[in-house]
């Protein structure tokens, strides 16, 4: 029985080293394999921090930490009501200068031509009468009728009359022609002034809304509701999941086996057998030395280059920073423009 038993366990680690020996073989096939290229490298994502425009308190948070959101959505809010206050006196003082333009450029009112026209009459009529008295008196001087002072007296009303006379024919004048192109233009810059500063209003108000910029997943809630939102100091961190990729190195003696548009396959320890679809987006026009998270076979002194490995519709599985192992088949034609677009629709095709 106990040769049975041991038998056994000899033929078992017998068949255990030929499996492994046919692994170790089957690797160093794929390693040695002309029409691929083995390359590897970690899961990178894009991440934004979002903070408010505007110095005012947080009143509203909509989302938690881990929450996906999509691009356009309304993630938080301030408090709005000193912002809608600026927003009406603005709008007060814009709709004010209107007016005084909409004035200038109608001209003077036809009752006001009339009110200078009867002020006209009436110093027209007040002069005709100093000058009836100043002849009077001129004609009593010498009869004794009226003193030297009378007549110098009469003279002086006459000519201040005379005065009167021509300063309202000259705003029966005014009146007629209208205001100068000059004050028009003055009053038109200055609705434009009070107009932008409406429209500044209106745009802080606006920002009292903080929207997402993206597709991604919350990451980071760094604020609350009460606190005082700043332009310096966020309010969440977003992770985008489009577009995601694998940030990985070729080395400088690979780098002519690649191109851009090449198709590729990843893998991660994560999900064992699973491959995601991926191309090559992006290849570094510099080199630089291997860097030390990176696993490869070749020295670390060795000079790499960066490039990105597209992954196609990853569902949320990759994280950031996860290893992963990137297969490009290097006798199998680039994937078209038409594929990207399917493939990833925020991904624009420029090489970058």
């Amino acid at each position: 029985m106990k040769k049975w038993i041991l038998r056994t366990l000899a033929s078992v680690v017998v068949l255990g080293a030929i499996a492994a020996g046919v692994v170790v073989w089957l690797w160093d096939e794929v390693e040695r394999d002309p029409n691929h290229l083995v390359l590897y490298g970690n899961v990178d994502i894009r991440q934004v921090e979002l903070a408010f425009q505007g110095d005012q308190r947080i009143e509203e948070l909509l989302v938690e930490e881990g929450d996906r959101v999509t691009k356009g959505q309304l993630l938080a809010r301030l408090d709005t009501e000193r912002l809608e206050y600026y927003v009406d006196q603005a709008k007060a003082q814009a709709d004010a200068q209107a007016d005084v333009v909409n004035r200038l450029e109608e001209g003077t009112r036809p009752e006001n031509i009339e009110k200078a026209y009867a002020s006209l009459k009436a110093v027209q009529a007040k002069a005709e009468e100093a000058r009836r008295t100043y002849r009077r008196m001129t004609n009593l001087l010498p009869t004794g009728g009226a003193s030297q002072q009378q007549v110098d007296d009469a003279e002086a009303a006459l000519r201040s009359t005379a005065a009167q006379v021509e300063e309202a024919e000259a705003m029966v004048e005014l009146a007629v022609i209208g205001p100068r192109w000059q004050d028009i233009e003055a009053a038109k810059s200055q609705l434009r002034a009070y107009e932008a500063q409406w429209a500044l209003a209106r745009r802080n108000l606006e920002d009292a809304q903080l929207f997402a910029p993206c597709d991604g997943v919350v990451q980071n809630r760094i604020l609350e509701p009460g606190d005082m939102a700043s332009p310096r100091k966020p309010v969440f961190t977003i992770a985008m999941t489009n577009p995601l990729w694998v940030r990985a190195y070729v080395s400088e003696t690979d780098l002519g086996k690649i191109a851009y548009g090449m198709k590729a396959e990843v893998n991660t320890d994560s999900f064992p057998g699973k491959r995601y679809r991926g191309w090559v987006g992006y290849i570094s026009p510099t080199a630089e030395f291997t860097p030390k998270p990176v696993e490869t076979t070749e020295l670390r002194t060795k000079l790499v280059y960066q490039v990105r490995i597209y992954v196609d519709h990853p569902e949320n599985e990759l994280r950031l920073g996860m290893p992963a192992t990137v297969t490009i088949a290097l006798d199998a034609p680039g994937a078209s423009p038409e594929e990207e677009k399917a493939a990833d629709p925020s991904y624009s095709g420029a090489n970058k």
